[in-house]
């Protein structure tokens, strides 16, 4: 690359001219072929050739809200991983959760953190809560082509409204389709194979005005729901102490709960699961 086209400094003018806010923006101007969208695509449907993740739930709490997510992903009828992490901090008040096709949606994660890393250090300011939303809409809308081809990932968005109105629970919670459409849930939201039997689970335990602890249970409760009828999304897992990713974000910020603050609440729900079963004779 000859020095005319690179200035003295040896970077291309992209490097020193700012084109906005947006790293991905930049990256598609510099090196679009590492977009998780712009990769070639295979020429059939592909998606039991790569590993799946599922379950995601969330729901809000009295000052925040709560995301958790089962440790299994699965290829085809196996399963390829039991202790993959689904739930990521996107940054210090947002959490973001993948289902769908694991390899991209990892590094989509990747990318979104970056994303918002980078807005804020060009901006000086944190982005809010809806453009947090907006800017991964744009993300999964980029990866239209390769969802075309069994290959979409569809994540579940939550954070800490640090905008929000006096009054207003600041905790909320985005769902999205594999177009990029996204939707503001209320109380709570379930993405992945499993999300039909979380969802009925939340619909009866979850309520407004829940304590984080009510919370916790509640979320690692439904996941239990699930993995007892979708068998793509595995159980707490005593025998190997793998237990569900839960995040919290409240007015502290994004916080991962230990593996033993969940493991005791497992343990409760899974007690409580059998005394209930032998009460019944079931």
């Amino acid at each position: 690359m000859s020095e005319s086209s690179t200035g003295r400094s040896g970077f291309t003018p992209a490097y020193l001219d700012r084109v906005g806010s947006s790293f991905t923006d930049f990256l598609g101007l510099t090196a679009p072929q590492l977009l998780p969208g712009r990769r070639p695509l295979p020429a059939m449907p592909a998606a039991d050739l790569a590993p799946h993740a599922t379950t995601i739930v969330a729901v809000t709490f009295d000052g925040g809200v709560l995301m958790g997510g089962d440790r299994r992903a699965t290829m085809g009828n196996l399963i390829s991983s039991r202790d993959i992490e689904k739930v990521y901090a996107a940054d210090s008040w947002s959490v973001i959760g993948i289902a769908g096709t694991a390899g991209i949606a990892i590094e989509m994660v990747r990318l979104y953190q970056v994303e918002l890393e980078h807005y804020e250090k060009i901006e000086g300011m944190t982005m809010s809560l809806d453009g947090k939303a907006n800017r991964l809409a744009a993300m999964i809308r980029g990866n239209l082509g390769a969802a075309m081809q069994g290959l979409a990932v569809v994540p579940l968005f939550a954070g800490y409204d640090l905008d929000a109105a006096e009054g207003d629970n600041p905790g909320r919670i985005f769902s999205y389709d594999v177009t990029g459409g996204n939707y503001e849930e209320r109380g709570y939201a379930s993405v992945g194979s499993g999300s039909l039997f979380a969802k009925n689970s939340l619909k009866k335990t979850w309520r407004p005005g829940l304590s984080a602890d009510a919370a916790t249970r509640t979320v690692v409760e439904s996941l239990y729901d699930a993995a007892d009828d979708d068998s793509a999304t595995g159980g707490p897992d005593m025998v190997r102490g793998l237990f569900p990713i839960v995040y919290r974000v409240d007015a502290e910020g994004a916080v991962r709960l230990t593996d033993a603050e969940v493991a005791a609440v497992a343990e409760t729900v899974v007690v409580d699961r059998s005394a209930a079963h032998d009460e019944q004779g079931v």
